[in-house]
């Protein structure tokens, strides 16, 4: 659903103003009475609850207008849908989450849209070379975790006439507001850091009020709308991003860097180490550099298996962004969609892992890495 921000008034979540209730009640409804109810007519085009979920992702954003969507994967694929038309030149890099990088090369390509992709860290000069109609990016990437430069890149996006789309997942709103920055639409995948529990799936989009007006009605056509009480937990989880994020980056920061001096890793990204490639430039679009952590382990893919079975505060699952840790296997799990020949351009080894570091302990997660890490 949508929500705008208009002018310096920003809407925010306050009380209901019938019930006086201090939480956003859930509005399960699918209908509503006529002429009553004219304002929602139907709960897959529009519904309160959800109606203030897009009001509070423009507000954290600084945008005119948010959409909730039923996925991430809903809200990249409305947006796309919008914004590209057959003949359409897009450009993306190859370093993203893999069913994301399928959605462009596979799906919109088969549409007769032009789809070029730029090698891992290379997305900013390949926006000079030639005007795009749509230039695509994941802020931070996954599960590189390369760092685009916003600022830069929309410089010349604005310059060549292209629309910036970010997807900020990993970043959050707490560490980067990419509409500040520049670009024209920032996406997210709500179920991770947002809403932050593992409990709930939803994306999240915002951006000018024209393109959003535009994407909301393609939200509504093609049925890729967010269930009430989905957006409830979102809500909820919105209320203590803040809080996590502090700590999730702290913890990250902490791991990535015992991760870096142990002996049986191979190579540690993070965007907060010296020794990442854009180091310099998350120091300047970042305020924190996130909760992700990847690394190579010096052994096979079995070794790295193992050492996912082998931990028991951190969990072996497919997901990210929760207050509790998680790990999983990006050759076998996010990116088993890609080619050996496309991962090995990415640069995700067999041997690579990817860590979503949690709200607990840090020293029990470092602890647990540690004993995992010694059976190998």
């Amino acid at each position: 659903m949508l929500g705008l921000r208009e002018g310096t008034k920003v809407t925010i979540e306050g009380f209901d103003e019938e019930t006086g209730a201090i939480t956003t009640p859930i509005y399960q409804t699918t209908s509503y009475v006529y002429p009553l109810g004219e304002k929602y007519r139907y709960s897959r085009e529009v519904n309160p609850t959800v109606l203030k979920l897009g009001e509070k992702i423009a507000e954290l954003e600084e945008a005119e207008m948010g959409v909730a969507f039923s996925s991430g994967m809903g809200a990249i694929s409305s947006t796309l849908l919008t914004l590209t038309r057959p003949g359409s030149k897009v450009l993306i890099h190859r370093d993203m989450f893999g069913r994301t990088y399928k959605f462009f090369t596979d799906f919109l390509r088969s549409l007769g849209i032009e789809v070029d992709v730029a090698n891992p860290g290379e997305i900013v000069e390949k926006a000079k070379v030639k005007k795009y109609d749509v230039v695509y990016v994941e802020t931070i990437s996954n599960p590189l975790l390369r760092v685009v430069d916003i600022p830069e890149l929309s410089k010349i996006c604005k310059e060549n006439g292209s629309i910036l789309i970010t997807d900020a997942t990993f970043s959050t709103p707490i560490n980067q507001k990419p509409i500040v920055q520049g670009a024209d639409v920032v996406l997210h995948s709500a179920s991770k850091f947002i809403a932050g529990h593992n409990d709930v799936i939803a994306g999240l989009g915002a951006g000018s009020k024209e393109l959003m007006t535009k994407i909301d009605l393609m939200r509504r056509t093609l049925g890729t709308s967010l269930d009430p009480h989905a957006a409830y937990l979102v809500i909820r989880g919105f209320k203590t991003l803040k809080i996590r994020m502090d700590v999730i980056n702290s913890n990250a920061q902490k791991i990535a860097e015992y991760l870096q001096e142990h002996q049986k890793i191979k190579a540690v990204y993070y965007p907060g180490l010296k020794s990442h490639p854009d180091y310099e430039i998350a120091k300047r679009v970042l305020k924190g550099f996130g909760g992700v952590v990847t690394f190579d382990i010096k052994g096979s893919m079995n070794d790295a298996l193992n050492v996912m079975t082998k931990l028991k505060v951190i969990l072996p699952a497919q997901t990210l962004g929760g207050v509790n840790s998680t790990i999983s296997h990006p050759a076998t799990m996010t990116h088993r969609t890609l080619t050996p020949e496309e991962r090995k351009i990415v640069g995700i080894s067999d041997s690579m892992l990817r860590l979503s570091v949690g709200i607990e302990d840090v020293n029990d997660l470092i602890e647990d890495l540690d004993k995992a890490l010694s059976s190998i």
